[in-house]
């Protein structure tokens, strides 16, 4: 597998494109659900499912290697029109921990300035957002797309966002595609604005972790929530047993 940003993808302009990161361990229904409704909802043309070599705030947690988490996440959206493997957080060569932001500035000067790029994450991870790497500059370096979680109140955007940064636009409601999308504004102390965008219809109470609690206890319910090419691809090389 190739690390996006070659010459021969930088042929995205006037596209939408989101990255998607995340640890993908391992990647279920739930991730392509998320990312289709992103999709569908603010007319992406494209969704790059982006494994993450090292979670800074989650250093040492995953329980399968870059590389089978990345093949899974290839199986996963193999056959989903509008799904990329990106391998832009890749491990670094150095062993240093993956940054958001870091990640971001590089796959932007790779997609090249005709790209709009977006940054796809969960309500969990907005929540978490101030203890990012330079957190205030992400959300106007690639404008974000937040899906909902289960037991996460939309209504606390304002409390989670980062220090220097507030909503400034009022909420505009949209459906496009049967997805209920509710835009903001958001500006920073220097002036500049950028959308933010929530996608509140979402209900998906599945998590890689409680996934990998069934699969460590060998229930079958584990199965229902993987796609049917991750779970053949776990079970022939024994992870997370």
């Amino acid at each position: 597998m190739k690390r996006m940003g070659t010459r021969a993808d930088r042929n995205r302009a006037g596209k939408r494109v989101a990255f998607y990161g995340g640890s993908f361990d391992p990647p279920h229904r739930a991730h392509l659900a998320v990312a289709q409704a992103a999709l569908r909802g603010l007319e992406l043309d494209e969704v790059l499912f982006a494994p993450v070599g090292s979670q800074p705030l989650k250093a040492g947690r995953s329980s399968a290697s870059f590389a089978d988490r990345a093949e899974m996440t290839r199986l996963a959206i193999s056959g989903h029109t509008g799904f990329q493997l990106s391998l832009a957080d890749a491990p670094q060569l150095d062993g240093r921990a993956n940054y958001t932001f870091d990640t971001l500035t590089r796959l932007k000067t790779e997609l090249g300035d005709g790209c709009q790029l977006f940054c796809l994450i969960g309500a969990d991870s907005l929540a978490n957002l101030r203890l990012w790497y330079r957190a205030a500059e992400i959300p106007f370096l690639a404008p974000l797309i937040v899906a909902a979680r289960p037991g996460r109140n939309f209504l606390e955007i304002y409390h989670w966002l980062p220090e220097g940064v507030a909503v400034a636009g009022g909420e505009v409601d949209k459906t496009r595609e049967g997805v209920e999308v509710r835009g903001f504004e958001l500006r920073n102390a220097a002036g500049s604005s950028a959308p933010l965008f929530l996608l509140p219809g979402l209900d998906y109470d599945t998590s890689a972790s409680g996934v990998r609690e069934l699969l460590h206890s060998g229930s079958p319910e584990a199965a229902a929530e993987l796609p049917v090419a991750v779970w053949d691809y776990l079970l022939a090389h024994r992870l997370y047993q």
